[in-house]
């Protein structure tokens, strides 16, 4: 009987929680995964915990996938996936913010150094000196 009981073990379905272990991934990269596809679940399990005024809902994982994708070592190949997606949408908005401030018309002269140059001079006594001296650039 006990082994029976044990032989069923395998065919239940893994927790969330259980996955991230086996894994060693975090709840926001199973999140992820599951949303992208990647990581297939089997379907949705409901509990009313004791203390909660809501149930709360999470997805249940198929044993043998989850051993699929740790044998596959796919947590390390999604996250390079994931580096390199993230780095092409920073590079894509990088240009994007490039191209708007270039297409900006220049503001007030006081930005930049030129114009401070073209800026008239104050008329105060002895600033000639400080100028010719060389201590005003």
């Amino acid at each position: 009987m006990i082994s029976e009981v044990l032989g069923g073990i395998a065919g239940l379905p893994t927790l969330p929680s259980e996955a991230e272990d086996i894994l060693t991934i975090s709840s926001r990269e199973r999140h992820k995964w599951v949303k992208d596809g990647r990581l297939k679940s089997i379907g949705t399990r409901t509990v009313k915990l004791r203390g909660r005024a809501k149930a709360v809902t999470f997805h249940v994982f198929d044993p043998r996938q989850i051993e699929a994708v740790l044998d596959g070592d796919l947590p390390a190949i999604w996250r390079e996936q994931d580096a390199q997606a993230l780095a092409e949408t920073r590079r894509r908005a990088a240009g994007k913010a490039a191209q708007t401030r270039a297409s900006k018309p220049r503001g007030k002269a006081g930005g930049t150094r030129k114009a401070r140059e073209d800026a008239p001079r104050s008329q105060l006594d002895g600033w000639d000196v400080f100028e010719a001296q060389g201590l005003l650039r």
